[in-house]
């Protein structure tokens, strides 16, 4: 029951929310409509972070403005919030007995995107993802009443595989960003020089890199899919087409030869239907993609 006095409040959330869809489950008719105004607090803290990262308008003030998203954080889970977002947020994260340091980590992940452009390594790179993608999982679950070491692992798996798949398929736009998120240790392992990348050059040696890195990206999603079966309700049901969705994009990745530059992998209308049967249909999702590593 969201009180009186915070109703304005999340209506903001929920108007950010709508405005702004993407992975994270906001708009859904999946989610209880009960849940929707929490779920919507947690992504107007988490949009609004990454606008001020990325967005044009916020150039030259990007870590100032975050500084001042982590100080109302900050005062929020001790109860002294005046901004709209971090009035419900504070609600909702006592409500639900949500984590700050969650919050946190989305903060330090998008301080990091202003600063860094390059990973040296996987494991640099996968550090990124947990406090970038991770901790919106875990806070998803949270909102749902799970909160336990083996769903947060497999939780963990499925966000770092979104990311990942994301950034295999925006190489091109991350790129008019400065930004290259291909481990360099990859890089000079298959031969691939950062100049051919800045340069949009899809070589023999760079359609072997990212067949590698969509390779390891689905042994992540194999080892989160479990998680789907072991929440109930409309969150089995989102999870799955997250899932799936995120899996839809690594086949879209293979399906243009690796090829990023020329156009960027997207879902066809025909897999958003594959998707929603597979979801819905008795076994169907059990099945997707079985013991395969592309389907």
């Amino acid at each position: 029951m969201i009180p009186q006095t915070l109703k304005r409040d999340y209506d903001h959330c929920l108007g950010i929310a709508r405005g702004h869809y993407e992975n994270f489950p906001v708009a859904s008719l999946l989610v209880p409509s009960a849940l929707r105004p929490h779920v919507a607090a947690v992504y107007a803290f988490a949009r609004r972070a990454d606008d001020f990262a990325d967005e044009a308008p916020f150039e030259g003030r990007r870590l100032e403005r975050l500084s001042a998203w982590q100080a109302m954080l900050e005062a929020a889970a001790q109860g002294d919030a005046t901004h709209p977002v971090f009035r419900a947020l504070a609600h909702t994260m006592s409500r639900f007995d949500l984590p700050a340091q969650l919050f946190s980590d989305l903060l330090s992940a998008f301080r990091q995107d202003v600063t860094v452009t390059r990973y040296a390594t996987f494991d640099e790179l996968t550090d990124y993802c947990h406090r970038s993608a991770d901790p919106v999982g875990r806070l998803v679950l949270r909102l749902f009443g799970y909160a336990d070491t083996e769903r947060d692992a497999r939780s963990d798996a499925i966000c770092t595989g979104l990311q990942l798949a994301n950034f295999w398929q925006d190489v091109a736009v991350d790129v008019t960003k400065g930004r290259i998120y291909i481990p360099i240790e990859d890089m000079d392992r298959f031969g691939v020089p950062e100049e051919e990348v800045l340069g949009g050059q899809v070589t023999g040696a760079f359609r072997d890199l990212m067949a590698f890195q969509v390779a390891r990206t689905r042994e992540l999603f194999a080892f989160g899919k479990p998680l789907c079966g072991q929440v109930s309700g409309r969150l089995s049901l989102e999870l799955k087409a997250v899932w799936l969705g995120g899996m839809g994009i690594l086949d879209a990745v293979e399906r243009v030869g690796y090829d990023v530059f020329s156009r960027r992998p997207v879902h066809r209308t025909r897999d958003r239907a594959r998707f929603v049967a597979r979801v819905l249909m008795p076994g169907g999702f059990n099945r997707a993609y079985g013991n395969r590593t592309h389907g």
